[in-house]
């Protein structure tokens, strides 16, 4: 485990005392504890819904080699009632990633205004992007990035609604076109196509070498679950599988849970009626 500490302020440090993301990086590195740290966890800036991460961002990079020894960096790390995931103001990372060589894992919520632009990095393990909607450009750049090295990879959809632009092709070619040799974990999580999903993901050229899969938090229902009934007996390899909040049925659950494989399929949801149509939401939305 990393060394950490979470940075925020609360709304008298903004409102009273003048904090807000110009002065994060300066208290980062007047902390005390900064030198021994090896993982940050930013949290609130301040105005996070109106003002952009980007000078923090851009600050690291300016002073790169003081952040040299960081290897896990988690950025917006904030709850619904400090600031709605989709109200996040993100940024661009493309430099922070070529200015910390080090680091090692990554993890970015919100999808507000995020770019990643040309991924290249050596030693970067995990990539987890936790949001309401995710964009095409984003997922984009993660097709075609230069990660090595890359074991983890997690990345919350979302819906249109909040930053979703891309449809199942979109997935279909991140998993053909991305090249990580030596992924062990994936997950593509918190759709409301997560049925297409799966099928998808199951006919990947990662799903005989990775360890584990996630396909939670999205609308996965009995022709999921089917999917993956035939086809997880042939995956010897995989050690966990997640599908926490799900519509599948309880006879659907009985039946994977019949293959004797380590399967989460907590938080079971109901589908909800409305004007003579059915309706099921993913669980991380706005």
């Amino acid at each position: 485990m990393y060394k950490s500490k979470k940075f925020s302020y609360d709304y008298d440090e903004y409102e009273t005392e003048g904090k807000s993301v110009e002065t994060m990086g300066e208290d980062i590195l007047n902390d005390e504890e900064f030198e021994e740290l090896e993982e940050l966890i930013v949290g609130d800036w301040g105005d996070s819904w109106e003002d952009s991460i980007q000078p923090f961002l851009d600050f690291i990079v300016d002073h790169a080699e003081r952040f040299s020894h960081i290897k896990s960096l988690f950025i917006g790390a904030m709850e619904f009632d400090e600031c709605e995931v989709s109200w996040i103001i993100q940024g661009n990372y493309e430099k922070l990633l070529n200015a910390l060589p080090n680091l090692k894992r990554l993890t970015i919520k919100g999808s507000t205004d995020l770019e990643l632009g040309k991924i290249s990095h050596e030693n970067l393990k995990r990539l987890t992007i936790i949001c309401g909607g995710l964009p095409s450009h984003v997922i984009k750049s993660i097709e075609t990035a230069y990660l090595p090295n890359l074991e983890e990879l997690c990345l919350y959809l979302g819906i249109e609604d909040y930053g979703f632009d891309g449809s199942i092709d979109t997935i279909r070619s991140l998993l053909e076109n991305s090249d990580f040799p030596k992924l062990k974990s994936l997950g593509i999580l918190d759709s409301e196509i997560q049925d297409e999903v799966t099928e998808i993901v199951l006919e990947s050229k990662y799903i005989h070498t990775i360890k584990q899969l996630g396909l939670s938090c999205g609308t996965l229902s009995d022709r999921g679950g089917q999917l993956l009934l035939e086809k997880l007996p042939s995956l010897p390899n995989l050690e966990s599988i997640d599908l926490s909040w799900h519509y599948m049925s309880s006879e659907m659950m009985e039946k994977l849970d019949r293959l004797g494989l380590a399967i989460d399929m907590d938080d079971q949801q109901e589908e909800e009626e409305y004007d003579g149509e059915t309706w099921r939401y993913p669980m991380l939305t706005e």
